[in-house]
């Protein structure tokens, strides 16, 4: 057994969020990079190159890359043997709370979804946890902005939609968000489960790391179909015409009931912010 500090997960956790906000990750940046190159349109291209700007000058100068600085959602694996001495989740809204009023990052959660009124600390964060095997804690944190949240939908579908109705599904909502969600895009998607689980798997695809290949072939094969069928669209950077709408699709897949095919879709703008730490 491991006796795990909850001021140490309040660290981890402000430090995450600090740094998800500011720095976008050069893997995610060179993917930009590469889409500068092949983009068709000359806006589009004019948008992809200024985002690049954006994002290299938020981490060398430490300030948030959008100022929608985003709801936390937070993602705890929990080691069977790993002792608590007291609440982790007060240990993490204390690491969010830290963070956005340190930070000066923009406090964006409402104490009340009907009478709203802000919490004035962003607080409290989204957080989803796994019991998972060993003494450790992995954390993997992610700012998620209104505009790309509010393009995303769960859709309880048949089974006898298929692929087809998936693929319906999925075009049509990109194509009508246009540029709400600011793209390009990283379009996660999760097939199976139920509504809710849907809805968690395909924000769990959201935070692979933009160059993994899926291990299940069905989904691989549907993961690269998507990404140049969503291309086609048009939709382009920030809405304004061109090839790039998404920079990759995330899809996960979930056992579900023989008469469901549950499909959520999250849509995850641009700024495609997610940090992980395991102490």
């Amino acid at each position: 057994m491991r006796n795990v500090d909850l001021g140490l997960i309040t660290k981890t956790v402000k430090d995450l969020a600090l740094d998800a906000n500011c720095e976008i990750g050069k893997s995610f940046l060179d993917v930009l990079r590469e889409a500068i190159k092949k983009e068709k349109s000359e806006i589009g291209k004019n948008v992809l190159e200024q985002i690049v700007e954006n994002d290299e000058i938020a981490s060398a100068s430490r300030e948030p890359m959008c100022q929608d600085t985003g709801m936390v959602v937070v993602f705890l694996e929990i080691g069977y043997d790993v002792h608590l001495n007291g609440d982790i989740y007060d240990a993490v809204n204390e690491g969010v709370r830290q963070a956005y009023i340190e930070g000066l990052l923009r406090k964006s959660v409402t104490k009340h979804p009907i009478t709203r009124g802000n919490s004035n600390d962003n607080t409290p964060a989204v957080i989803h946890t796994k019991l998972v095997p060993g003494d450790q804690i992995k954390i993997t944190l992610a700012p998620k902005g209104g505009g790309s949240e509010n393009m995303s939908l769960v859709k309880m579908l048949i089974p006898s939609d298929g692929v087809p109705g998936i693929k319906k599904l999925v075009l049509h909502t990109i194509f009508y968000a246009g540029g709400k969600p600011c793209p390009p895009l990283v379009v996660g998607i999760g097939i199976g489960g139920n509504l809710e689980k849907s809805a968690m798997i395909a924000k769990e695809a959201l935070m692979r790391d933009i160059h993994d290949i899926n291990p299940d072939p069905v989904l691989e094969k549907l993961e690269r179909e998507l990404l140049d069928e969503i291309n086609e669209l048009g939709v382009g950077p920030m809405g304004f015409g061109g090839s790039t709408t998404a920079l990759a699709v995330k899809i996960a897949a979930y056992p579900c009931h023989i008469a469901s095919l549950p499909v959520a879709i999250n849509i995850q703008c641009h700024a495609s912010r997610h940090k992980t730490s395991i102490i």
